[in-house]
C-alpha cells in the first residue's frame, strides 16, 4: 500500500486516533496540521498522496480554502466534517473532493473511503493521460492540415471544448496600428454548431458604427497590447475596450486566456469566454499551459495560411441556429442550452474509456438517451446495449435478472438463463434508477465492479464478464448514503464520472425546439398536417415549470396533436397542471386501433369539458365551436359521431 497521508485536523485527539488507525492499516502519515498555514508548511516538506482535511480549522483559512490550493497542486483530499450547514457542504462539494466523511465515523468507513479514493485517483490519472494523448494528436493533425485561419480556429474550438468549456472563443493578434481589427471568434450555438464572428458580424451584433469601432480600436491600441492578462478573469478590469465589447455583447461573466509568441514575433491571444459565473479553475489553466506549444505551432501555420477559401465562406454562411447536431449519436437529443451542451461534452469526453458513468437528474430529463450516446461513442459500440430498470423488477427476481440463474435454482427456474450482465458481454449495461437497488444487491453489484465477475443464482462458480456500467438515478444518492439506503463504497465506485442533466425549467430556451420536434413527429405518426404552433400554446408552455420534464412535454404534445383538427396551428388542449395526472390514466397503446380508441375517448372528453364551460352553446361568440377553433357544423358532426349526449354536459356549468 505505502500511501502517504497528511492529516489536517484541529482536534488533537481525533487527529491522533486517525494517525494510529492509518498506521495500523499500512499507510504512512507524513504529519498532522491543525491549521491551513501549518498544512502549507507540511506540504512544502513532503508531498502526500492524500490529505484528510477537516473543514473547520484554526486560523483565518478554512479547510475549503486549503482544498482550493490542493486542487491547484493536484493533490487528492478527503473532507472530515461534523455539523456543517448546507451552504458549507455545497462549497465543499464544488472543490471536487475524493471523499467525504461525517464525524463521528467508524474505522471501517475511513479505510473504505481511502480505498475508493485510491481507485478514483488511479482511474482519473489513467483517463487524464489517455485524454491528453488524444488531444495532442488531434491538435497535431490540425496543425498539419492545409486549411485556412478560420477553419483551423474552428477545429481548435471543437477539439478543446471537452477540456475547456466555452460559449465563445476569440483569437486576435497585437495590432500594428490603431485601426487594425485582428479578432475573430466562434460563438457556440449548438452541440457541434458554431457561428463565425468577425469584424462585420461584431459590428452588426453589437450595434456599432465604423466610427465607434475605430475609436475603440484606437483606445485598445494605446494600451500597447490587444491581449488581456493571461489566466482567469471574472470581471472587465483586465480587458481592453475591444475585449469588453466582446464580453458585453455576448453577456460573458467568466474568461480564460493565454498569450502566445509566434515565430515572427507577433503576440496572439486566445480567450475562452463563458456566460456561467466563476466557471474556470486552475485545472483549466493547467490544460492551456500543457498544450501551449501545440497551440503555438498551429498558430504559426495559421499566420501563413492566408484568407479563407470560398468554400469555407459558404459553409460559415450556411452554419447557423436551428440545425440539429452533426453527431449522429446525439440526433435524438434536442436543445442548445449551455447546461445541456456541457453535459453532452462530458459524455463525449468519457465515452472512449471503460470508466463507470453515473447519470444524475430528475425523471424525464433524457438520461437514457445520453446513456445510448455514450455507448454509441465508445469502442463498445458494436457490442450490445442492455438496459435494466432497477425499480421495475421485484426484489426477489432482480438478482436473476442481473446475473442469471441455474436450472432448478428456485421455483419456476425450468432452464438455465443468462442475466443482463452476461447478455451485455463486450458492450454496456445501463442500470436505470440505481438508487432503488436493494442493499443486498448493492453488495453483489460492487463485486462486479471490483472483480469483473458474476455468480449465477444457484451456482458458486464465478464467471468473468467484460462490460461497462452506465448507471442513472433521479435520487440524491448522497442523501441516500447518509440515511443508510445506499452503500458509500458503491456510490464512489459508480461516481467516478458523474454527469448531471438539467431539468427542463432550467433550459427553457430549448422548449420551442422540443415542441416543434415532437409535434412534427406526432403529426407524421397520426397522418396529420403540421401547420405550426400557436403563440398562446408557446406562451403557456414557456411559463409552466415542467415537473415531469421532457417526458411530460412529449405527453402534452401527443395529446394536443391527437385532438387537433390538422387544419390550423397546434393549440394546447389541456390545463398543464393536470397534464401528468391525466396522461397517467391513459390506456396502454400497443396497436393502431388502440391509438384510434384513445383519440376518440380523449376527443370526446375534451369536447364535453368545453360544452360544460359554454353551458351547451355551440355557435356564436365564446361558443364551443369558437373555443375549439372549429366550424359549428364540424363540431356538431363530431358530437354526433362520438356519441356525446346532452346529459353529458348539461346542468354542470354555473351550478
Amino acid at each position: 500500500m505505502n500511501k502517504k497521508i497528511l492529516i489536517v485536523e484541529d482536534e488533537f485527539v481525533v487527529a491522533n486516533a486517525l494517525r494510529l488507525t492509518l498506521m495500523q492499516a499500512g499507510y504512512t502519515v507524513t504529519g498532522i496540521a491543525s491549521s491551513a498555514k501549518a498544512a502549507d508548511e507540511q506540504l512544502q516538506k513532503q508531498r502526500p498522496d492524500f490529505v484528510l482535511l477537516d473543514i473547520q480549522l484554526e486560523g483565518g483559512r478554512s479547510g475549503i480554502d486549503l482544498a482550493r490550493k490542493l486542487n491547484q497542486d493536484n493533490i487528492a483530499f478527503i473532507y472530515l466534517s461534523a455539523n456543517s450547514s448546507q451552504q458549507v457542504l455545497e462549497e465543499a462539494k464544488a472543490t471536487d473532493p475524493y471523499g467525504f466523511l461525517v464525524k463521528p465515523f467508524r474505522e471501517k468507513d475511513l479505510l473504505v473511503t481511502l480505498d475508493i479514493a485510491s481507485y478514483r485517483q488511479k482511474n482519473a490519472m489513467e483517463s487524464k493521460l489517455q485524454q491528453e494523448v488524444l488531444l495532442h494528436k488531434h491538435l497535431a493533425d490540425i496543425s498539419n492540415e492545409t486549411s485556412d485561419v478560420k477553419q483551423k480556429l474552428l477545429k481548435i474550438a471543437q477539439a478543446i471544448r471537452v477540456f475547456i468549456p466555452f460559449d465563445l472563443i476569440v483569437s486576435g493578434s497585437s495590432p500594428t496600428d490603431d485601426a487594425q481589427f485582428t479578432d475573430s471568434g466562434y460563438l457556440r450555438v449548438g452541440f457541434d454548431e458554431y457561428q463565425y464572428i468577425g469584424e462585420k458580424e461584431l459590428i452588426t451584433i453589437a450595434g456599432l458604427s465604423s466610427n465607434n469601432l475605430s475609436s475603440i480600436l484606437k483606445e485598445s491600441y494605446l494600451l500597447n497590447d490587444s491581449s488581456c492578462d493571461e489566466g482567469i478573469s471574472n470581471d472587465d478590469t483586465a480587458f481592453t475596450p475591444l475585449q469588453k465589447v466582446w464580453r458585453n455583447c455576448f453577456k460573458i461573466t467568466s474568461s480564460l486566456s493565454i498569450s502566445l509568441v509566434t515565430s515572427n514575433g507577433s503576440i496572439v491571444n486566445y480567450c475562452f469566454h463563458s456566460r456561467e459565473r466563476n466557471l474556470y479553475t486552475s485545472k483549466h489553466e493547467a490544460v492551456l499551459r500543457q498544450f501551449k506549444s501545440c497551440l503555438t505551432e498551429i498558430t504559426n501555420k495559421m499566420m501563413l495560411s492566408g484568407n479563407p477559401s470560398p468554400a469555407l465562406k459558404a459553409s460559415i454562411a450556411d452554419a447557423g441556429p436551428g440545425k440539429e447536431p452533426d453527431r449522429q449519436e446525439f440526433r435524438g437529443i434536442i436543445g442548445k442550452h449551455p447546461l445541456l451542451l456541457a453535459a453532452l461534452d462530458f459524455a463525449t469526453q468519457v465515452a472512449p474509456y471503460n470508466t463507470s458513468v453515473l447519470l444524475l437528474g430528475e425523471s424525464g430529463t433524457g438520461k437514457e438517451k445520453v446513456a445510448h450516446a455514450i455507448h454509441a461513442l465508445s469502442s463498445r459500440k458494436n457490442g450490445p446495449f442492455i438496459e435494466l430498470n432497477c425499480g421495475a423488477i421485484p426484489a426477489a427476481l432482480i438478482e436473476s435478472e442481473l446475473f442469471g440463474h441455474e436450472k432448478g435454482s428456485f421455483t419456476g427456474a425450468t432452464e438455465k438463463r443468462k442475466g443482463r450482465f452476461e447478455q451485455a458481454e463486450g458492450g454496456t449495461v445501463f442500470l436505470d434508477e440505481i438508487g432503488e437497488l436493494p442493499l443486498d444487491m448493492q453488495v453483489k453489484l460492487l463485486r462486479v465492479l471490483q472483480q469483473k465477475e458474476i455468480n449465477y443464482v444457484g451456482s458458486n462458480m464465478p464467471k468473468k464478464v467484460d462490460v461497462r456500467i452506465v448507471a442513472a438515478t433521479n435520487r440524491n444518492l448522497e442523501k441516500e448514503v447518509a440515511e443508510g439506503n445506499f452503500r458509500l463504497d458503491l456510490y464512489y465506485r459508480l461516481n467516478v464520472f458523474p454527469i448531471t442533466l438539467p431539468p427542463l425549467r432550467e433550459r427553457k430556451s430549448d422548449i420551442v425546439a422540443l415542441i416543434t420536434f415532437f409535434a412534427r413527429n406526432f403529426c407524421n405518426s397520426f397522418n396529420k398536417e403540421f401547420k405550426g404552433i400557436s403563440a398562446s400554446m408557446i406562451d403557456a408552455m414557456l411559463s409552466y415549470h415542467w415537473p415531469g420534464n421532457i417526458r411530460e412535454l412529449e405527453n402534452v404534445i401527443e395529446r394536443s396533436v391527437i385532438l387537433s383538427s390538422g387544419n390550423s396551428e397546434l393549440q394546447l388542449m389541456q390545463h398543464l397542471n393536470s397534464a401528468t395526472a391525466e396522461h397517467s390514466q391513459k390506456a396502454n397503446i400497443e396497436t393502431l386501433e388502440d391509438v384510434k380508441q384513445v383519440q376518440r375517448e380523449t376527443e370526446k372528453n375534451y369536447i364535453i369539458s368545453v360544452l360544460k364551460k359554454t353551458e351547451g352553446r355551440i355557435r356564436g361568440s365564446s361558443g364551443a365551436a369558437e373555443l375549439l377553433n372549429l366550424k359549428p357544423t364540424t363540431l356538431e358532426s363530431k358530437i354526433a359521431k362520438l356519441g356525446v349526449r346532452k346529459e353529458d354536459y348539461s346542468g354542470s356549468a354555473g351550478n
